[in-house]
């Protein structure tokens, strides 16, 4: 495994800074399932490794709703219905959301003034959806389908990796 304490410099094209992320993910998680260490080194990594982004954490479903889970950036609203906001809509459609603008989406749930675009993948296990990755930046547009690409196959060594019968 790379020395993460070391600065490391991720190339500019998205293509092959997801290559380089899903590698270090891959060794971050090798021989660990155990779900809080996992996904508190995955939002540290994605944190460290993506540009223009100001929160970076998982949502996990509980009681029919979104709890807090492990997160980089300021603090987060730590329930979110089904339904409302960004999070909660990818779980209700089961679909990935990339929101250009966040304040041009309907029902946004404003954690943090800052975030002006955001992109949440939901995570599956055994058919159902037990969390979301949320990914905020400070910039319109930050998100586009390079990104929906590289951060889905984020989700899917996670969804491997991860025992998530722990949630």
């Amino acid at each position: 495994m790379s020395n993460f304490n070391e600065e490391i410099k991720y190339p500019e094209n998205k293509e092959e800074s997801y290559k380089l992320i899903h590698k270090q993910l891959e060794a971050l998680l090798e021989n660990e399932t155990h779900l809080i260490p996992n996904l508190s080194n995955s939002s540290a990594l994605l944190k460290l490794a993506l540009p223009k982004t100001n929160w970076v954490g998982f949502y996990l479903l509980k009681n029919n709703e979104l709890l807090l889970g492990p997160f980089q950036g300021k603090p987060a609203c730590v329930h979110i219905p089904i339904g409302k906001g960004v999070c909660g809509t990818a779980v209700a459609s089961g679909k990935a959301q990339v929101v250009y603008d966040v304040h041009a989406f309907p029902g946004h749930i404003a954690c943090d003034s800052e975030s002006k675009s955001e992109i949440v993948i939901p995570i599956y296990s055994e058919g159902r959806i037990v969390a979301v990755l949320d990914i905020d930046s400070p910039v319109i547009g930050r998100f586009d389908e390079e990104d929906l690409k590289g951060l889905s196959q984020v989700v899917h060594i996670l969804e491997t990796s991860c025992n998530w019968d722990q949630v």
